[in-house]
């Protein structure tokens, strides 16, 4: 065998097994939350199936997919919906249908090249969507962490709560809480192995010896299913046209975000387009295998990737194990109980709730904090759609007001400054001060929707020994404008990057005091309201690098 030239192979197969081991008991768990005929088997196949054909036909190479949170939670709903309170009952096969659907919206998705509009997609929203699909978990587990079957919505879960804790079954309760103990202790004794699969494989045994009367899943046939397609009727394809749209726009959003984190963990750039278009046929495919649908699953790709998994050999070798699993292991998945499932959600519930976003709800702007809360609750008690549209329509109308209430006059006095002291450039791109010293200006407002190229911008500079960010063209800061810059501070620190801060207005100065991080990450000794003393510390702080410390022309 051939020497790997770039020497990711082994990483690959470590991360694919890695993320495949991890799959296993969240694919399970979805699968039953997810409401669906055979629910825990159709979990299994979404990730065999997503996980394969989004790895090999998607834009995010370490990318790993299949079943996630927000995906289970709209199946659910949209399940509910068309089968349990219809007017008009569809069959299950119709469910999977939809399915099939919005892998196809979403390939449509990636040929109109839509994905890149993610950047522009606010913070707060991002942090109230993903902290409500958290709750909505952690709420529809309540009953079958106490022995109980679920409810199929969270308003029916919340008013039943004290009808379920009034008649706890021991048992079913002692073991949702041992998974969940184990979950978060044994990453303490090591990481080696998945501290979620410890928990199903110990209390799943432990529940089989001691011969317990619990829930559980039930049989799981081996082996992929035949393919599959309903009778075809029109007034049942009307009835899906648009949640299986809904189901593509969130799984969309849901796979871009990891692919975010992805590119940040890998230095990597992914492509939007192509991953929008990878997830579809995976989504398009599971449809028609009785599959749940997937997208990117965070936890999964972050676990690849710090197991060395690179490429899209990973995200297939993951889907190749799991197929081995069902094919051998079938039957002995049918004694898992499902109290041990919902421990295990309940786990990844807590983890997808923003909590840093939550925790600075009192120190970001006003309005950001407004958003964040609006969208929280819509997506709990309304719909995820109508939450991302409420929280995105809302955060445009503030960021409008915001615009309109700042002086049109103001100017640039980096500019300014340049034209009197020859040493500070003008600035629009990082700029080569001396040595291995870069200044960047930043110019207008930091907010959602320029936070991205500003971290894209910053992190072309790769070769810097200390950073001068100027800040005195920016009158406003938002809170993804606050994060974006917290990120990069971050990021260049790992580098061993000294990053400097001036001439801070008194909005972004208030904002990033309050988040703690300019003072805070970046000291209070580099956060100088003085443009020429900022760059002239931080050239004197590398004189190595830039001859005596004197300032140079800039060539």
């Amino acid at each position: 065998m051939s020497k790997d030239p770039n020497g990711t192979l082994r990483g690959d197969v470590f991360g694919g097994i890695t993320a495949g081991i991890v799959a296993l008991p969240l694919a399970l768990g979805f699968g039953v939350a997810s409401g669906l005929e055979n629910g825990a088997a159709a979990g299994l196949y979404g990730a065999i199936i997503v996980g394969f054909f989004a790895a090999l036909f998607g834009g995010t190479p370490s990318q790993i997919s299949g079943p996630t949170g927000p995906m289970t939670v709209v199946v659910a709903a949209l399940t509910t919906t068309l089968i349990v309170t219809a007017e008009h009952p569809l069959s299950f096969e119709w469910v999977f249908m939809m399915v099939a659907l919005s892998g196809v919206f979403q390939i449509v998705m990636g040929l109109l090249r839509l994905g890149r509009y993610i950047n522009y997609m606010p913070y707060p929203v991002i942090s109230g969507f993903m902290s409500g699909i958290g709750v909505i978990i952690i709420i529809l587990q309540l009953a079958q962490l106490v022995g109980h079957s679920p409810e199929k919505s969270v308003v029916a879960a919340i008013k039943h709560v004290p009808d379920h804790f009034a008649s706890i079954n021991p048992m079913a309760l002692a073991l949702g809480l041992a998974t969940i103990a184990i979950i978060y202790v044994f990453p303490k004794l090591t990481k080696a192995v998945p501290s979620a699969l410890v928990a199903l494989v110990v209390v799943t045994s432990a529940s089989v010896l001691m011969g317990v009367d619990v829930p559980r899943i039930g049989e799981i046939p081996r082996g992929l299913p035949d393919f599959g397609m309903p009778e075809w009727d029109w007034s049942a394809f009307k009835y899906i046209v648009t949640p299986a749209l809904v189901l593509a726009i969130v799984g969309g959003l849901d796979s871009l975000l990891t692919s975010l984190v992805a590119d940040n963990l890998t230095k990597t750039k992914h492509d939007s387009e192509r991953e929008l278009m990878g997830q579809g046929v995976g989504n398009l495919v599971a449809g028609f295998f009785g599959g749940l649908p997937g997208a990117g699953a965070t936890m999964r790709t972050v676990v690849n990737i710090k197991a060395g998994g690179r490429n899209k050999l990973s995200g297939i070798i993951h889907s190749v194990l799991l197929l081995t699993v069902l094919v051998l292991l079938g039957p002995l998945a049918s004694e898992i109980p499902l109290a041990v499932l919902a421990g295990i959600l309940i786990t990844v519930g807590i983890g997808i709730v923003d909590t840093k976003g939550l925790g600075h709800i009192l120190q970001v702007p006003r309005g950001d904090a407004v958003v964040m809360l609006l969208t929280l609750g819509l997506t709990v008690f309304v719909d995820l759609m109508w939450a991302v549209a409420a929280g995105l329509g809302l955060a445009c109308l503030i960021l409008v007001k915001r615009m309109a209430d700042l002086d049109p006059s103001s100017h640039s006095p980096l500019k300014d400054l340049a034209a009197q002291r020859w040493w500070i450039p003008k600035l629009e791109e990082p700029a080569h001060v001396l040595g291995d010293v870069y200044v960047v200006e930043v110019v207008g407002s930091l907010f959602f929707g320029n936070a991205g190229p500003l971290q894209r911008k910053l992190g072309s500079i790769t070769s810097a020994e200390a950073v001068v960010i100027h800040m005195g063209a920016v009158p406003f800061l938002d809170q993804s404008g606050a994060y974006a810059l917290a990120d990069v501070a971050g990021e260049l620190k790992k580098r061993n990057v000294d990053v400097f801060i001036c001439k801070l207005e008194p909005q972004p100065a208030k904002v990033l005091a309050d988040l703690a991080i300019a003072p805070g990450l970046i000291p209070g000794e580099r956060v100088i309201q003085d443009a020429e003393e900022a760059v002239r510390q931080a050239v004197e702080a590398h004189p190595e690098k830039t001859g005596n410390g004197a300032a140079a022309p800039v060539s």
